[in-house]
């Protein structure tokens, strides 16, 4: 199951995220985005981040863009009653960038910051996508190295929380997929696990025949073919990632948009 930006964007979506996961104990590799925007006027922390690195690069100061990152973590945090130290994660990253930064590394943490707090909340182990994910030289990703890294990790854990967007180059540094790019970390994540489903937990229930912020209640297409999902992405429909469709179309999974 992966949940987007949108499901993890407050403590309130945490604990949406909760329900659904505890409601079928088959829901076993759990792959989460970073934390989104909770109302139409918040900010994404990916954004966010982007914009910390800008302002380094350009030596501006950065404490005020930060600082809404910080209150986002920690508010979740407290209202979870959580015990994991977020602040200190987030201090050492603070230090990070003022030392200069991994824009890519630096982007990453969105998704590994909320990652960590989900698996504490949920009881799951977490696994730094960069020590599952492998990147070849060709920018590829390395499947064998990979699923071996996978085996090895269930050997000892059950229940495992991933975070998406990310994986690591073959000299182990950080490389981030393109934006939505954690539906293609939840699909490939689903072809390691063999999975029957792979489930997609975003804000709308499956794809739409039309953009519902432009039209009222329209209505859902039932049944796609991988090739139809692949052609709407390709065009522009923003939600599913293009690439996502390669991973579970070779083991035939089933992906439903929840």
């Amino acid at each position: 199951a992966k949940f987007g930006g949108s499901s993890v964007a407050s403590a309130e979506q945490f604990r949406k995220v909760k329900n659904i996961v505890e409601l079928d104990d088959s829901r076993r590799f759990v792959v989460v985005s970073a934390v989104g925007k909770a109302d139409k006027d918040d900010n994404k922390v990916t954004d966010l981040l982007y914009l910390c690195h800008a302002h380094i690069k350009y030596n501006i100061n950065f404490d005020n863009i930060f600082k809404m990152i910080e209150d986002k973590f920690i508010n979740i945090k407290n209202e979870l009653g959580l015990n994991y130290d977020i602040e200190g994660e987030l201090a050492k990253l603070k230090s990070e960038i003022k030392k200069g930064i991994d824009e890519e590394y630096l982007v990453s943490r969105g998704e590994y910051l909320t990652g960590l707090l989900m698996a504490e909340y949920l009881g799951y182990h977490f696994v730094d996508a960069k020590d599952l994910i492998f990147y070849n030289y060709n920018g590829e990703i390395d499947y064998l190295k990979t699923q071996n890294a996978f085996d090895n990790i269930i050997r000892e854990y059950d229940r495992l929380i991933i975070p998406g967007f990310y994986g690591s180059r073959p000299t182990g540094e950080v490389k981030i997929m393109t934006r939505g790019g954690g539906d293609v970390s939840g699909a490939i994540v689903a072809n390691i696990a063999d999975a029957s489903v792979y489930e997609n937990w975003t804000d709308v229930s499956g794809i739409l025949m039309a953009d519902p912020s432009i039209v009222r209640n329209p209505v859902t297409v039932p049944v796609m073919t991988y090739k139809e999902l692949r052609e709407l992405s390709y065009l522009g429909a923003p939600v599913m990632h293009h690439a996502v469709v390669e991973p579970v179309v070779k083991l035939g999974i089933l992906l439903i948009i929840k």
